[in-house]
């Protein structure tokens, strides 16, 4: 019918239908058009989490076969006390004790929004409880200096990223006399993360309770299957994720906005090892480029980062002010829901006595 319409110009002119049928065809093709010019612009107007377009850097990345990994000039990473490079992994620490290793990014990374995928593995002969102490991953303006947190200097002045595999805390909790109560235990190994900025030390007692930002139990230990970190830092957030159920599937550790880190830092893994001990394996670190829209003052807010901080501090902290006076908090509780109830049944007694001395009066 439609080409009937094209062959008959007289018709066509005078033919309702083919007035309609004009009209739709060229509406399909307006509605072509806009639909791809749509799909073509949408990328831009996407929200962060979604549509991001990610690049490999592979001069902030380390996977197999790890060319000249440690060597002199040869490669991007160095390697740091006990860590060796075999076929499969970068081992940061054999399952001996007092063992602590590293390696280190020697180029650092001036991308504003970027997502480090890592591939890890840790394992040993310990039980529960018995070994130890983790594996942290890191992006900090210091590099290749030795220390107690997780291999890493202390004081450091950057992000960090843990994995834990001991409780410390519990010793702590009894030499304090004190107990935990079901909404502060932690259930270890524990992933939580911490900024610092050169002056704030980590709680080894504690396990970094006092300055974590947010964590998650992960249940890493001697599993078949791989286990992956996900740590997401685009717009001042950052996120991190793991996939430790061998499904494939990313799941929610911490989300936390208003995380300022300078540019220019050095990514870094570590691991340490004390009387307890564990094979703390990297077996990859991918760094992926991520390509966000900015407006111009988010472009300046950025370039005036020099210190990293985290704008809700506060905010974080008020959790752990409360634990601290739970104890207190219960004292006060209980004793005023004794005084309350004397205090009631004083009131109730005077009542009484009024209402029974009233009663006996009219009888008289």
């Amino acid at each position: 019918m439609a080409a009937a319409c094209s062959r008959n110009h007289s018709r066509e002119s005078k033919s309702p239908f083919c007035f309609i049928l004009r009209g739709n065809i060229m509406g399909f093709h307006i509605y072509r058009a806009v639909a791809c010019l749509i799909l073509t612009i949408s990328p831009c107007f996407a929200e962060d989490d979604h549509e991001m377009e990610e690049f490999l850097k592979r001069e902030y990345s380390l996977s197999k076969p790890y060319q000249g990994v440690g060597s002199l000039g040869s490669s991007h990473w160095e390697l740091m006390g006990d860590a060796m490079v075999t076929t499969d992994q970068v081992r940061l620490t054999p399952e001996m004790q007092s063992r602590q290793g590293a390696v280190w990014s020697r180029i650092p990374c001036h991308l504003k929004d970027w997502e480090m995928q890592v591939h890890f593995k840790v394992h040993g002969q310990g039980k529960k409880n018995l070994n130890g102490d983790g594996l942290a991953i890191w992006y900090t303006k210091e590099r290749m200096q030795k220390g107690p947190v997780f291999g890493n200097m202390d004081n450091f002045t950057g992000l960090g990223v843990f994995v834990d595999t001991y409780p410390n805390e519990e010793k702590f909790i009894e030499a304090q006399k004190k107990r935990y109560t079901p909404r502060t235990q932690r259930i270890f190994p524990f992933v939580l993360a911490m900024v610092g900025n050169g002056s704030i030390s980590y709680d080894h007692d504690r396990d970094g309770r006092p300055t974590e930002l947010g964590g998650c139990n992960a249940m890493v230990r001697n599993l078949k299957h791989d286990t992956f970190l996900f740590i997401r830092y685009v717009r001042r957030r950052l996120t991190v994720m793991i996939d430790i159920d061998g499904q494939h599937e990313w799941r929610d550790c911490l989300d936390i906005p208003g995380v300022r880190l300078p540019q220019g830092y050095y990514f870094g893994a570590s691991a340490i090892t004390g009387d307890l001990s564990d094979n703390h394996d990297i077996i990859s670190l991918k760094l992926y480029q991520l390509t966000v829209l900015r407006s111009q003052k988010e472009v300046d807010e950025e370039e005036e980062i020099t210190i990293p901080s985290v704008d809700n501090i506060e905010l974080l902290r008020l959790d752990q002010n409360e634990e601290g006076m739970s104890g207190i908090a219960i004292f006060f509780t209980v004793l005023f829901s004794m005084l309350g109830c004397i205090f009631l049944i004083v009131i109730c007694l005077v009542l009484y006595s009024h209402w029974n001395e009233s009663r006996r009066k009219r009888f008289y």
